[in-house]
């Protein structure tokens, strides 16, 4: 697969899917953008950006310095995002509305000005079958940001049409994140939701380059990526 020519940007870039996505398309010949927030990318072959996007201001400033040094962007893949775990009425509004500011707001900003930019171009938004049916009531506010995620595509899709606009939707991937949850809680979590193994960062990342270079797969689609099928 040849994919030279192609600058893609990536957030949530310095661990996890991101980062697999990011040395695959790497090794693929792309141009690749990684951005990352408090973790930085280390030992790398492609171009590295900080940037918190939460803050729009930030976001601005990356968008810039993608103009003034690579000149357009082809490709977006939206995959920052964090959780802030505890029980219900643990929860504090900031630490809730502090995940959707990341997950959602910081990807539909991120949407926006990425558009002014791609005259045409793809859009992939990394969202989680909790937006549809493997709920957690510890992290229901993770799931209320993926689920906004996914709206949040079927729209951008109506909205740019010159655009590519989808989504992918995996359930519980071994990231370097999970491999470190206490092993018992993990395997029940995946008996209550039926998932019969964890998926592999790459598994998800080959999906994600499927969805951008085959046609087939139309904007607006929300890709679901269950391990439960098998």
């Amino acid at each position: 697969m040849d994919l030279s020519g192609l600058v893609i940007l990536i957030t949530g870039a310095s661990s996890g899917i991101g980062y697999t996505l990011a040395n695959i398309l790497h090794d693929y010949g792309a141009t690749v953008i990684g951005v990352y927030n408090k973790h930085k990318i280390k030992d790398v072959l492609f171009d590295t950006y900080k940037c918190d996007i939460s803050k729009e201001k930030d976001i601005k400033e990356l968008f810039q310095y993608i103009k003034d040094k690579h000149e357009k962007l082809d490709v977006l893949v939206n995959g920052a995002a964090i959780n802030l775990d505890c029980d219900f009425f643990d929860k504090t509004k900031e630490e809730f509305m502090k995940v959707l500011e990341v997950n959602l707001v910081g990807t539909f900003l991120m949407c926006k000005y990425a558009s002014k930019i791609m005259n045409r171009g793809i859009i992939v938004n990394i969202a989680s079958t909790d937006a549809f049916d493997t709920y957690s009531t510890i992290s229901m506010d993770y799931a209320a940001s993926k689920a906004g995620l996914v709206n949040l595509t079927k729209n951008l899709a109506q909205r740019l049409p010159n655009l590519k606009i989808c989504g992918i939707a995996p359930n519980w991937v071994l990231t370097e994140t999970v491999s470190k949850m206490d092993e018992n809680y993990l395997k029940e979590e995946l008996k209550r939701i039926g998932q019969n193994r964890l998926l592999k960062k790459e598994e998800v990342a080959i999906k994600i380059i499927e969805i951008i270079i085959n046609d087939d797969i139309r904007s607006g689609e929300v890709v679901i990526l269950d391990a439960r099928c098998e």
